[in-house]
């Protein structure tokens, strides 16, 4: 078992609470490769599902049966049409199957019973074949015709989490294989759910032998073409499809990680990779409301003397001129860009702050760039900064260059006498 764990921890109340109202009565997707049913961490994970629960989180399970189906073809000396539903499946490849993915929901179903969750096998997915496609006929594969989504409601409202497996059954009562990538999928649609997360034997999806924490919808999809043959090409495939289909959020994380989906679901970070659409990341005007969140998000930096000290009044008078930079909703970073009324050529970039989790990931030099085009569409023409310990920053990175005390303003050069922190002056045309 994978001890990893992420920078929040699951016992950090604060950071789950933070998660709380936002999740309240959704539902979540949990999909298990077959390999994970057979981890030594399946029970773990199923803890991680309580607290979900808990929480008012409903969960749907699908499962895969790969390993399990490779292990009894094995076994029995039967060579397999396909593994994982995507390609043909044959009639031995069929009844092995069936029974790899019966003794798969019975796993699961030991496992959850023992973690005091109740839950139920469903028959839920109605399938028709796949048919013949360039020629190839797919045999008993199937795809998804429909997804009976008032039974497993019905199930969660009983409080039971249903278990959906990888076999469908067409309108005359024939089985057929399915993918359970794609099942996740066509289930989250169905359900309506907010967030379909694959737990595998992997990090996560690799780009350029990385793994990526954080993907938009639209690079995973102009990636697709060099990640194919790759081990998780299918979660890849599926999750643009999830994603331009209106899931929020597709997660891919290694389900080995002890207390790994949790650390998933409660952070900004994650611990696998997070496909996204657009909103996912945005910066935004600061409200009243966020008074306390720029607050406690900037105090540590100013015990550091990395930023100037602003109590709670000081940042309510420049509330206006704050930005956020926010993930799913979650406050990382900020930037103050104050004016000088008799000076309208020249603007401040202020309390520039990224929170420690977040950095070296560009988000500082992005509310640097969204400042410095503030500023210019004010009709300023130069942008100034005061810096004690990220000057290289702002010099090696956004283009400022080293000034003297001249280059600001009168009242500004009051202040900056008075302060005594013997900042360095940056300056950047625009």
């Amino acid at each position: 078992m994978d001890e990893r764990i992420s920078n929040i921890k699951p016992t950090d109340l604060r950071g789950i609470l933070n998660y709380v109202p936002r999740f309240l009565g959704q539902t979540f997707i949990v999909s298990l490769d077959g390999s994970i049913i057979e981890s030594d961490n399946l029970p773990n994970i199923f803890l991680d599902i309580a607290v979900l629960r808990s929480l008012q989180i409903n969960v749907v399970i699908v499962h895969g049966i790969g390993k399990q189906l490779s292990r009894l073809a094995n076994e029995r000396s039967i060579e397999i049409s396909n593994s994982d539903g995507s390609g043909p499946t044959d009639e031995a490849t069929l009844n092995l199957a069936i029974r790899a993915s019966s003794r798969a929901s019975h796993q699961i179903l030991e496992a959850l019973t023992q973690s005091g969750l109740k839950c139920a096998i469903t028959n839920s997915v109605r399938s028709k074949p796949i048919g013949v496609i360039k020629g190839i006929d797919y045999l008993r594969s199937g795809r998804v015709d429909r997804i009976d989504s008032d039974f497993l409601n019905h199930l969660i409202k009983e409080g039971i989490i249903p278990i959906v497996q990888p076999i469908g059954f067409d309108r005359n009562g024939h089985t057929l294989r399915i993918n359970s990538d794609l099942l996740a999928i066509e289930t989250a649609f169905a359900m309506k759910a907010t967030k379909s997360i694959f737990l595998t034997e992997n990090d996560g999806l690799e780009i350029g032998g990385e793994v990526v924490r954080q993907l938009p919808v639209e690079i995973l999809e102009s990636k697709l073409g060099e990640l194919e043959g790759a081990a998780l090409y299918s979660k890849a495939m599926h999750a643009v499809t999830g994603v331009k289909g209106g899931i929020s959020r597709v997660h891919v994380l290694n389900g080995n990680i002890h207390d790994g989906l949790i650390s998933e679901v409660f952070s900004n970070d994650g611990v696998g990779t997070l496909v996204y659409s657009n909103e996912y990341r945005q910066i935004r005007r600061a409200t009243r409301s966020d008074l306390a969140r720029i607050y406690n998000l900037t105090s540590g930096s100013v015990e550091k003397e990395e930023l100037a000290h602003r109590n709670i009044a000081s940042i309510e008078k420049d509330i206006e001129n704050f930005h956020l930079y926010e993930i799913d909703g979650n406050l990382v970073g900020c930037v103050l860009i104050s004016y000088f009324d008799r000076n309208p050529g020249i603007a401040e970039i202020n309390a520039l702050f990224v929170q420690s989790t977040h950095q070296q990931q560009g988000i500082g030099t992005r509310l640097v760039n969204f400042a410095c085009e503030a500023i210019k569409e004010s009709g300023a023409r130069q942008a100034l900064a005061l810096s004690t310990q990220s000057f290289r920053f702002f010099e090696d990175i956004c283009g400022f260059k080293e000034a003297n005390v001249d280059a600001l303003p009168e009242a500004r050069r009051k202040a900056y006498i008075s302060e005594k922190r013997n900042s360095k002056i940056l300056v950047k045309e625009l």
